[in-house]
């Protein structure tokens, strides 16, 4: 039972037991009074009938027709006469008149009075005596208006007790409630503070409450920013700050997988002639100060553009990725260009070369490697800041864009779509969920095709929100025949469109079972750079038993300046992050760091992308809740 139930039940108990205490003694009071008023009034009347009869001069005959008359003019039991000897010499009587008030009530409350007696006289001579008793049943219904009366008045009194009472237990409550959210939201990680009461007792609580949650934030921060020192230690280059070059190729690999993004992409491979002799005559020392310039240069495209990669590969050469097709080669000579204009100033000699390539997303990394290398090869065979870029057509790009996105849209008006199914095991090996991807069959015969090769053009075209609707639509069919949970993924562009989560809440809402089991996933940009809608869609979703999730999460999250008050159920560590694990501590413990970080929020935490047993292990003692990819998939 609740402490403010007690307090409840404890209020009424002592405002119905004053109520209770209050009438039986005004009823037991009123009774002394009526019986003592009933006592008086017989007394009293008999002293007046005897007056009357000693008037009489003895005459029996008037005496007796006195005593009538006076039993016929007042509410009387009985009426008596008795001569001088003791008998009786007249007597009236009449039948007890039943109360109005219930029986149980008299018989609670008897009224019992003696008879008023009065002597009766001739002159000096005495002739008797008189016996007065009047009905008993008139003081009973007194009695009983009475007490009628004061229970009104009691229970208004009660009433009034009680509005008061829940009136102050409500501002007990307050806090008290507020207390309770503000552990709830902790334990949800959410950093809330609440106004402090008037009440010193409940002031105290509150300043505590406040002050834990300010600790356990700061001590949130702490821990972000060590995570942040971790991660520059496992993924960043010590002297440029740059991706060392196994982070590169993990970031690389995982956006080449990527369902978002352009449909091709370039890559820019640079490097520093000569590195060895440079160190000869210019000192290592001033080297060093020439690949941080050179970083520099590289590093503005990432801070600029969003999804852009880059990286130190070895002691002379650097890589940049852009995630957007027909810039590779302005990008490459701008880059030449600026570098030229710095790179000297070091001192003589100084020549850097630069291959560019531009490939469709959908090859492996090792093609892109293959053909920069080619490019960066061929403009090492001439002297001083050369380009060699390799691109193809873009009028052929433009030309299949355009019948692609036709394709799409008619895919989508006659739905021939399906999700694939991809496991994310626990542990135990059990099935925790099946990360569903929407296909689509672009020709009415042909194959269905991955989000990869038609979303980023779904993207320009603004029918993500669409696609993202007919997905959810498949996994709540799904999840109604089979019963197992299934998450889709959530392109950043759907929530734009105004309608979407409107139109989204509702589809969910047909299917309030189902909805249970249905998972979201959106990319950890959508935490950068939509926070509000990301906060916004959770409001709406989650009530409904809808989870929500983040993919593709690494070092982005530390932007997140409110990742408590997201909303979400889980987030799912990029591969570039575990990648490796197994082999490199400084990796692991980067990872158990997020972990860890991402736990004291309450939310579970996935790895995605895991090929290698051995990383898996290793994610596994770093305490992860699952795992996704090629390795889990083979183990179903």
């Amino acid at each position: 039972m609740s402490l403010i139930r007690q307090v409840w039940f404890l209020v009424l108990g002592v405002v119905l037991a004053s109520v209770l205490g209050s009438m039986a003694v005004s009823a037991i009071g009123m009774r002394a009074l009526l019986q003592t008023q009933l006592q008086l009034k017989n007394s009293d009347n008999a002293a007046a009938l005897a007056l009357a009869l000693s008037q009489q001069g003895g005459d029996a005959q008037l005496m007796s027709l006195l005593v009538s008359a006076q039993f016929d003019t007042g509410h009387y039991q009985s009426l008596r006469w008795l001569a001088a000897d003791g008998s009786v010499a007249f007597e009236r009587t009449a039948p007890g008149r039943s109360s109005k008030a219930p029986a149980w009530f008299v018989a609670l409350t008897p009224i019992d009075t003696q008879p008023g007696v009065a002597k009766v006289s001739n002159g000096w001579n005495a002739v008797g005596s008189v016996e007065v008793r009047s009905q008993s049943a008139y003081a009973h219904d007194e009695l009983w208006r009475a007490s009628l009366r004061m229970m009104g008045l009691m229970a208004g009194v009660g009433l009034l007790a009680g509005l008061a009472a829940f009136w102050v237990l409500g501002r007990i409550r307050r806090p008290l409630d507020n207390a309770v959210t503000q552990a709830e939201a902790l334990v949800a990680g959410q950093y809330t503070q609440v106004d402090e009461p008037r009440e010193p007792e409940l002031r105290r609580l509150s300043r505590a409450m406040n002050t834990m949650v300010e600790r356990v934030r700061q001590m949130f921060e702490a821990q972000s920013s060590q995570l942040e020192v971790l991660r520059v230690q496992a993924h960043c280059d010590a002297l440029t700050g740059m991706s060392t070059r196994t982070h590169f190729l993990a970031e690389l690999d995982s956006a080449l997988t990527r369902d978002e993004g352009p449909v091709r992409a370039g890559l820019v491979l640079l490097r520093l002639r000569d590195l060895a002799g440079l160190n000869q005559r210019l000192g290592r020392a001033a080297v060093d100060q020439l690949l941080v310039a050179m970083a520099h240069a590289v590093q503005v495209y990432p801070e600029r553009v969003k999804g852009c990669l880059a990286g130190r590969l070895n002691g002379a050469d650097f890589a940049l990725w852009l995630p957007a097709p027909d810039v590779v080669g302005d990008t490459a000579k701008a880059l030449a260009d600026a570098l030229q204009a710095s790179l000297p100033a070091f001192g003589a000699g100084v020549q850097v070369a630069l291959g560019a390539v531009e490939l469709a997303r959908e090859r492996p990394s090792s093609d892109w490697f293959g053909a920069a290398d080619a490019a960066l090869a061929r403009a090492e065979g001439r002297p001083g800041f050369v380009v060699e870029v390799l691109a193809p057509s873009a009028e052929a790009q433009i030309q299949g864009e355009r019948a692609w996105r036709a394709q799409i849209s008619e895919a989508l008006r006659e739905r021939r779509g399906r999700l694939a199914e991809y496991p994310v095991l626990d542990k135990q090996g059990q099935v925790l969920h099946l990360e569903c991807p929407l296909q689509l069959r672009l020709v009415a015969d042909g194959p269905f095709e991955s989000a990869a090769r038609w979303l980023p053009l779904a993207v320009r075209s603004r029918l993500t929100a669409e696609i993202d609707l007919q997905a959810v639509a498949l996994a709540l069919e799904a999840i109604v025949l089979d019963g197992r949970a299934r998450c889709v993924n959530v392109a950043p562009s759907s929530l734009l469109d105004g309608g979407f989560v409107a139109r989204l809440r509702e589809q969910v809402f047909q299917s309030p079972q189902a909805a249970r089991k249905l998972g979201l996933e959106l990319a950890e940009g959508a935490a950068i750079q939509h926070f509000e809608l990301l906060q916004e869609m959770g409001r709406q979703l989650r009530p409904l038993g809808v989870k929500l999730g983040l993919e593709h999460a690494g070092a982005g999250l530390a932007q997140v300046d409110r990742l408590y008050q997201a909303g979400l159920d889980y987030v799912k560590l990029d591969a570039a992050v575990v990648a490796g694990v197994s082999g490199d501590a400084a990796r692991a413990a980067f990872v158990r760091g997020m972990v860890i970080m991402l736990r004291s929020l309450a939310l579970k935490v996935y790895a995605e992308g895991v090929v290698d047993g051995m990383d898996v292990q290793a994610l596994w003692d770093c305490e992860l809740d699952g795992v996704t990819g090629p390795w889990a998939t083979a183990q179903t």
